[in-house]
């Protein structure tokens, strides 16, 4: 009975887990399909599942007709930049406050804490209104500067360096190693895999980002690709093939950084999940 019981349970997660797997997967499927489809074959009833002959006229007509290019090359700069200097700054933040002494580290932990419960929209209004000050709206410093600062980041850093025994960095002082070298030579290789998957988290969010650079830019050759994509939709209005084609084109960076990446991340997760 008990067996049976268990047989049960088991076949009704796997059928959840399946449900839930097609919703995920039929948006991201319904989307590929219709980009490569006719602006005909996009209101045909009943609809077509596997279009063919493929039509790749979408893409052609979105990469001819906007400024897609500068705007992917744009988000590119824009995303790398502030994954290469948010991991760099939550490395050494989490460190000093873990392995450091210094007066008011309590304070500086307690702020980010703080700093990570605001949504970012309620300090957008004052960072715009500083860097407005700098004269840094609608440029590439006003679009990466505030997104460099991630609390999350410096949190699962100060927490994985709260775990590391202290003999290690007790050694590398008594072989005269500074911070700098215990930070790059002896604690970044034990994290590798955290440090992947909170470069490919931020990486992701930095290039979905929609609500920092819509307020930033103002210019069209400065938008980034979801800013982007608000353009051409209001440009397009009503053309299914060309507005999914543009999805298709945002997503493939991410995408592809998620599938290279997939056992750095699943690693890292598994790692935080561990913490104590």
């Amino acid at each position: 009975m008990k067996s049976k019981r268990f047989s049960v349970l088991g076949l009704f997660c796997t059928l959840f887990t399946l449900v839930m797997a097609l919703a995920w997967i039929f948006p991201i499927y319904w989307i590929t399909i219709t980009s490569l489809k006719s602006e005909d074959q996009t209101i045909v009833v009943p609809p077509s599942f596997i279009p063919w002959p493929p039509n790749f006229d979408s893409f052609v007509y979105v990469l001819q007709t906007s400024p897609f290019i500068r705007w992917y090359l744009n988000t590119i700069f824009v995303s790398v930049t502030v994954t290469f200097f948010s991991i760099l700054f939550a490395l050494m933040c989490g460190y000093a406050l873990s392995q450091l002494e210094f007066p008011g580290r309590k304070v500086v932990y307690t702020s980010i804490l703080v700093g990570f419960m605001l949504p970012f929209s309620a300090l957008a209004v004052p960072l715009f209104m500083m860097l407005n000050h700098f004269k840094l709206v609608n440029t590439f410093a006003g679009l990466i500067l505030p997104q460099i600062v991630v609390p999350l980041s410096v949190i699962v850093f100060k927490q994985f360096f709260d775990d590391v025994p202290r003999d290690f960095r007790d050694a590398a002082l008594v072989e005269g190693a500074n911070n700098w070298r215990i930070l790059f030579r002896v604690y970044l290789p034990l994290n590798w895999n955290i440090t992947w998957a909170m470069s490919i988290v931020t990486f992701i969010g930095t290039w979905n980002n929609f609500f920092w650079p819509l307020i930033i830019t103002n210019s069209t050759p400065m938008l980034t690709i979801p800013v982007g994509m608000t353009q051409i939709q209001l440009a397009y209005g009503v053309q299914f093939a060309e507005i999914c084609a543009t999805a298709v084109l945002a997503s493939i960076p991410t995408a592809a950084a998620y599938i290279l990446f997939q056992k750095r991340v699943t690693q890292g997760v598994m790692a935080v999940a561990g913490i104590k």
